[in-house]
């Protein structure tokens, strides 16, 4: 009894997962249908090997061209917290709305808990490695070297609310020491890429590889890659035409920046 109960569970499971699939792949094929097509400029720069793609987040712009239009086989991290139907509630309302003014906030409350399930079929059917803030950070850098094994890229969206320039905002460095562990399981110094997306001028751009050096010190690396990445999305934006930056912070369309404008901090 306990094993066709046990069986019967697993069928249940294996359908769940099997319709989860197909909601996702529906939102995928209406996402591409709708959105602009973006044109990828700078691959024939890229080395013949897995890289680390670092980019500006651009609101939702950023994930959906890496997932639509990425030019090599790509994971893409992603909050964890979006991955699971308990925790997208509280992680949307405080990421995405909390700003909002406090008349309207009760209603962004009731929408975190509206977008969860969709959130757990999206992020758990695209290619997405998980990004934790607790002890599973560990499992995230395990199958990121993994996927790098394997000979997948990755791409990571390293922005913070910290303001920097006014193309991005500062970039966390830790993603960095993935770096360190491929090079311990594999020998090989893996690149990092920058890219700079901009959704105005319909645009994914590439800049030059950036090498890791195992021999530098943690720190120091992780300094000179973050500030690499920083300088290589903002020199790539820069040397577009003038456009509307779409940034990072979660504030009216009005205050977006232009390309042009020069806020270093």
């Amino acid at each position: 009894m306990a094993r066709e109960r046990e069986h019967e569970a697993a069928e249940r499971r294996g359908i769940r997962k099997a319709a989860s699939w197909w909601v996702y792949r529906f939102i995928r094929f209406w996402v591409r249908l709708f959105y602009p097509r973006v044109q990828v400029v700078g691959a024939e720069q890229l080395p013949d090997e897995p890289c680390i793609f670092v980019g500006n987040h651009a609101k939702t712009n950023g994930p959906i061209t890496a997932e639509l239009y990425f030019p090599v086989e790509r994971c893409t991290w992603c909050t964890g917290e979006m991955m699971h139907l308990r925790e997208v509630p509280d992680y949307a309302y405080r990421d995405f709305w909390s700003r909002k003014p406090r008349y309207s906030r009760w209603l962004f409350r009731i929408a975190s808990y509206l977008i969860a399930p969709l959130s757990v079929c999206v992020f758990n059917n695209a290619a997405c490695i998980g990004v934790y803030r607790d002890m599973r950070i560990l499992g995230t850098f395990r199958e990121t070297v993994q996927k790098l094994c394997e000979g997948v890229s990755v791409v990571i969206f390293p922005e913070h609310d910290v303001p920097h320039n006014n193309i991005v905002c500062e970039f966390q460095d830790r993603f960095i020491d993935v770096a360190r562990m491929y090079r311990k399981k594999t020998g090989k110094a893996v690149c990092f890429v920058p890219f700079y997306v901009a959704p105005r001028l319909h645009g994914l751009y590439l800049g030059a590889p950036v090498r890791f050096d195992p021999a530098a010190p943690p720190e120091q690396e992780r300094r000179r890659i973050c500030n690499a990445m920083m300088d290589g999305v903002t020199a790539l934006a820069r040397a577009l035409p003038e456009h509307v930056v779409v940034p990072y912070p979660n504030v009216p369309k009005r205050a977006y920046p232009t390309n042009k404008e020069s806020c270093e901090q």
